[in-house]
């Protein structure tokens, strides 16, 4: 049953499990038909704007990917600097604009934590968080489920290393937020002190998961069944000194991973700087390729949820 329909998506705490399952089967239903037909009618003559104000490749391209094989049609707001706002227009007065055209659905991606909330605030179309700063991005949660589920067949019971910048990185926020709705999870935090995972977000997943903080993926990469990993957030450094420091202090490489007998599949959210080797890409177990591929099909059916009943 779908129950996102008009449906603002601003947080991974916004979904329960039985909506997670139930887009993860919407998603293979697409996948199955966009591989005879190409192109859906589901979103016809539905208008989508994404409103990126921060960069983007993989989140921007799937989403558009997403609502064209959807038959949809696709605006995209522009550079920020080519916009009014490079002038001193408010977020505010931005969203009001855009909201004005009358879309069907808003996709905003901002720099401020809190801004995808404030927009559905003020916004009359559905707004879907792509991003508000360090603080959360609901759907990279969703197609990372979406790649466990497939990949694993299962997320009850899974065993899940998070490593890299777990303080600045909004994509460890909301996996945790939407993993700790299945059962038996365990979450292992890898990273130095400096980048351990928010208090915040411990308290809101706390009796829901196992969790542990380790600083060295080696203490515990053969219980995984997934490793995470993560970029250090350099943007969100208001220190460049702090981000020279523990530049390069977590390092996935082959041979690293040669001086174990098993091996979680490993998942990035990319891009990928220093701390995952492109060396690793070659190891049956690397999926976040495929991981940004099931993107397109994830949010596929995420925006037809929200747009059809």
């Amino acid at each position: 049953m779908n129950s996102l329909y008009n449906r603002d998506v601003i947080s991974a705490l916004d979904f329960d499990r039985k909506t997670m399952d139930y887009l993860f089967h919407e998603a293979e239903k697409i996948r199955q038909e966009l591989e005879v037909k190409g192109i859906l009618d589901y979103c016809r003559n539905k208008i989508m704007v994404t409103v990126f104000l921060e960069p983007s490749t993989r989140t921007r391209l799937s989403f558009q990917f997403a609502m064209t094989r959807l038959g949809g049609i696709v605006v995209d707001f522009g550079l920020e600097q080519a916009a009014s706002i490079a002038k001193g227009e408010s977020f505010e007065d931005t969203i009001r604009m855009v909201d004005g055209y009358k879309p069907n659905i808003i996709v905003l991606r901002h720099r401020e934590p809190g801004s995808s909330r404030k927009a559905a605030e003020i916004a009359s179309a559905p707004v879907i968080n792509a991003g508000d700063g360090w603080n959360e991005h609901p759907t990279q949660a969703l197609l990372d489920l979406y790649t466990i589920w497939r990949e694993i067949k299962k997320i009850d019971g899974v065993t899940l290393g998070i490593m890299g910048d777990l303080k600045y990185g909004r994509t460890p926020s909301s996996l945790s937020y939407a993993i700790s709705k299945y059962d038996d999870v365990k979450i292992y935090y890898i990273a130095p002190k400096e980048l351990q995972i928010r208090r915040e977000v411990l308290e809101k997943i706390d009796r829901r998961v196992e969790w542990r903080m380790v600083e060295r993926v080696e203490e515990v990469i053969e219980e995984l069944d997934v490793l995470y990993v993560t970029r250090l957030q350099k943007e969100r450094f208001s220190d460049p000194s702090e981000y020279e420091r523990l530049k390069g202090s977590y390092n996935l490489t082959i041979n690293l991973l040669k001086k174990f007998k098993k091996l979680p599949i490993i998942m990035h959210p990319l891009p990928r700087v220093d701390e995952l080797s492109p060396e690793v890409d070659s190891l049956p177990q690397a999926k976040y390729f495929t991981q940004a591929e099931n993107g397109v099909y994830i949010r596929a059916a995420l925006i037809k949820s929200i747009l059809t009943e």
